[in-house]
């Protein structure tokens, strides 16, 4: 049975879950424009499995009507009941370079509980590269959850605000290789004498992973 705008709205409007969560997934081989329209119908259902699936397709379809996408999401950010469509707003935020949501943004960090809400925060203030996020980077890189630390390194390299690297210096010796990894992503965005020093050490860190790609932003440098 072919896939249109017509069954997808049937099986939207049904009572069965199932029904739903396919629907949402159909979606995806429509028209954007058409795709838009219908998913909206999605973004409140009662189930967050769907609301969950309907807000994450806004980074590709919110482009159909980015004030619209603005306070849908901003809505589902503030609003949602649960943490993983919170997230998922949060991230399509970023994706779609909506830097009116920043306020948002910082509000629901400093009072969320939910670590997959602060993370997905993190990295979309890196996404989004907005100025005003310096502050607020910088204190996640204190967080007590090290994937938001982590997200943190990334999003202040993103940022590309020179002020960051003596805050990044410590992770250097962060016994995580995976935090030295990402801080040698984030030193290769910013540059300067100091960077290079940073990055010349990493260059003979003891996982190869690490070692390598310190070597080739030094050598891209």
């Amino acid at each position: 049975m072919s896939i249109t705008p017509e069954s997808v709205k049937q099986l939207l409007n049904s009572q069965d879950l199932g029904d739903r969560l396919r629907a949402v997934n159909q979606i995806r081989q429509l028209e954007p424009s058409v795709g838009f329209e219908l998913i909206q119908n999605a973004i409140n259902d009662s189930n967050s499995r769907v609301r969950y699936s309907a807000v994450s397709q806004l980074d590709t379809l919110g482009g159909q009507n980015l004030d619209l996408s603005l306070n849908i999401l901003r809505d589902r950010l503030l609003n949602d009941p649960e943490a993983d469509v919170q997230a998922a707003a949060a991230d399509c935020l970023g994706a779609l370079k909506l830097h009116e949501a920043f306020e948002d943004l910082q509000q629901l960090y400093q009072t969320s509980n939910e670590w997959i809400v602060k993370f997905s925060i993190i990295a979309t203030l890196g996404e989004l590269a907005d100025p005003r996020a310096f502050e607020l980077l910088k204190q996640a890189l204190s967080s007590d959850n090290d994937l938001v630390k982590t997200a943190a390194i990334s999003s202040l390299g993103e940022l590309g605000d020179t002020q960051a690297i003596p805050l990044l210096a410590p992770y250097a010796a962060d016994p995580d290789w995976q935090v030295r990894y990402r801080l040698v992503q984030a030193l290769s965005h910013l540059g300067g004498t100091q960077t290079k020093s940073i990055l010349e050490s990493l260059a003979n860190d003891e996982v190869e992973a690490v070692a390598i790609e310190a070597r080739n932003c030094l050598n891209e440098a």
